[in-house]
């Protein structure tokens, strides 16, 4: 199944801040800056990723219940493994 091209732009756009939220961590990290600073930011990559993994998950899901029609099913245990995947 192809995800929707525009709900997947939000999602690009939040990896493309991630990952310059990443290469912040790493600059201050070579900086040797505090560590409650760069575990503060790190925090916040983990979490931006996270949610697009979570968004990647929810929009697959939805274009598969909007159309029942489809010829691929559901599978609730796959699904159930990509979510765990993110814990």
């Amino acid at each position: 199944m192809q995800l929707d091209r525009d709900e997947m732009g939000k999602v690009v756009n939040r990896l493309k801040r991630a990952q310059g939220q990443l290469a912040g961590v790493l600059r201050m990290l070579e900086e040797e800056r505090d560590c409650e600073d760069v575990v503060t930011q790190l925090s916040a990559v983990s979490r931006a990723l996270d949610r697009a993994g979570f968004a990647i998950i929810a929009t697959g899901m939805r274009q598969c219940l909007a159309d029942p029609e489809n010829e691929q099913t559901l599978d609730v245990q796959k699904l159930e493994k990509l979510f765990l995947s993110l814990a």
